[in-house]
């Protein structure tokens, strides 16, 4: 897991790099950027041959012989500096150029087998003993090795990739999903928190025994829907990534928790300890950290989906802090030994760092109730980079009644009946009520999910409000009282200890 998360730490770093640093090339150069790119790329390739030539190769270690020292860092990271352009290659494609994912692959690899073939040969010449025939001999020998042994890796990754993809295919053929959302809002009858409780808790049993891709593949398929479907019905409307990275981290806990704890097994083994309580211990300490996913599902925000670039650094440096206090609360010391008290108190100081709004919401709810007939008006009178919150009833697929939220972005036009247009809806308003009329095919309206003949139950406009992060205020005035708490009473024992050596 965490080498797959630095992975995946790395790929985010190259592709913001990539997007941002040379993505205005494309509008720049217009046709000839591709070819204007590889030759750049081939110069930093001989560039950091170049810069490898300086020091020695690295030997082929033997993996049945004893580790007695480890490598030093700075020759091993400078020597292998060249397979770095083909994920830039990568990335290039597939943020820039957007090309598919296969054939961003394939030029990825095309770079990658060029510099097999030729970063010998390059190599020899900067180091001054040329043998061009023997080098070009060693690359094809190097390329035939490479290809040879990531299709026995592949192998592992196939059966995985081919088994998730049966289990989703027999979900998708009998229904298996429907199910797992009745028996989700059965045991949950509408309350949100258990809805989440007991996907987290199904999400964890299926990633178990699964690799990452897989554990992926299956629980995004299986329960992301049933979040999405039963949160709408219940009023939690929430960005897909985030449902998406909800199920996936509680998959990703199966790995560590008893009795198919994978990485557990693996730790035990490179311990020597025991595999069970090994899996007992990692899930105890996951455990800590299993309220996270929730807090990030109320407040999008952590995972900075739309804010500005301030708020974005402002809500890293209090988040970071938050998850500083979390911890000192879970173990029970910050400056000295926490009180049972204080350890309460600094959880609630991390909840309100995590999630200000929960205060906020209660001080003052963020949106306004406005009748069903009104809602041209209101519609007219929102700003056009706000959202409407709509409860609509109606039938379903099945022609069963159903009742969901949903979030209306704001679209373009003056007026809120030219904004009704250009959403592609035409409404019957009669008696107080709101029923939709017509939609139009391929509108805004259609791809949101109104149909015809759907009641328009309530509508939630946004209201002005104080910033939800002025409750950050009083959680850091308080968190300054249980420091001077505790740095009081830990001078004082440091005096006692003093005293009694005396």
């Amino acid at each position: 897991m965490i080498g797959f998360l630095g992975g995946l730490l790395l790929m985010m770093v190259t592709a913001l790099a990539v997007y941002y640093g040379l993505g205005w090339l494309k509008p720049v150069l217009g046709d000839a950027t591709p070819w204007v790119v590889g030759v750049g790329l081939t110069v930093i390739y001989i560039a950091l041959l170049k810069l490898a030539s300086g020091y020695p190769e690295l030997e082929l270690d033997d993996p049945n012989e004893p580790i007695y020292s480890l490598p030093q860092t700075k020759p091993t990271v400078l020597v292998g500096l060249q397979y770095i352009p083909p994920v830039i290659v990568l990335v290039w494609c597939l943020m820039v150029e957007r090309l598919s994912p296969g054939l961003s692959a394939f030029w990825a690899t095309i770079f990658m087998i060029f510099i097999i073939l030729t970063q010998r040969p390059i190599t020899s010449i900067f180091r001054g003993r040329s043998d061009m025939k023997a080098d070009l001999r060693e690359g094809v020998m190097d390329l035939w090795n490479g290809l040879v042994t990531g299709a026995r890796n592949m192998i592992g990754i196939g059966i995985a990739t081919a088994t998730a993809g049966i289990i989703v295919g027999a979900v998708s053929q009998t229904g298996v999903g429907l199910v797992l959302a009745e028996v989700v809002e059965t045991l949950a009858m509408g309350n949100l928190m258990l809805i989440l409780l007991l996907t987290a808790v199904l999400s964890l049993i299926l990633g178990m025994g699964l690799p990452t891709t897989a554990n992926y593949i299956v629980v995004s398929a299986l329960l992301a829907p049933v979040i999405v479907n039963l949160g709408a019905e219940n009023g939690l409307l929430v960005p897909l990534i985030a449902v998406h990275l909800f199920v996936f981290y509680f998959g990703i806990m199966a790995d560590v928790t008893p009795p198919v704890g994978l990485a557990s097994f693996a730790a035990a083994a490179v311990s020597g300890g025991d595999p069970i309580r090994t899996g007992f211990q990692a899930f105890y300490y996951s455990l800590r950290t299993a309220a996270l996913p929730f807090l990030f599902i109320f407040n999008t925000d952590l995972l900075l989906i739309d804010v500005t670039f301030l708020q974005g650094v402002l809500i890293f440096v209090v988040s970071t802090i938050a998850m500083l206090i979390f911890a000192a609360a879970t173990q029970g010391f910050m400056i000295t030994r926490s009180r049972w008290y204080e350890s309460i108190v600094l959880l609630l100081i991390a909840f309100t760092l995590f999630r200000p709004g929960f205060w906020m919401d209660m001080i003052h709810d963020p949106y306004e109730s406005i009748p069903p007939a009104q809602f041209v008006e209101a519609l007219g009178d929102v700003d056009e980079d706000s959202t409407l919150r709509l409860q609509i009833a109606g039938l379903d697929d099945y022609g069963d009644p159903m009742s969901t939220y949903m979030t209306l972005p704001v679209p373009d036009g003056e007026t809120g009946q030219e904004r009704l247009e250009n959403l592609g809806l035409e409404l019957f308003i009669e008696d107080g009520t709101a029923i939709v009329d017509m939609v139009t095919y391929g509108s805004q309206a259609a791809e949101l999910g109104f149909d015809f003949d759907q009641e328009i139950i309530e509508v939630l406009a946004p209201v002005n409000r104080w910033t939800k992060e002025i409750m950050w205020i009083p959680a850091f005035l308080i968190f300054g009282l249980i420091v001077v708490m505790q740095r009081r009473r830990r001078e004082k024992q440091l005096a006692d200890e003093s005293a009694a050596t005396a």
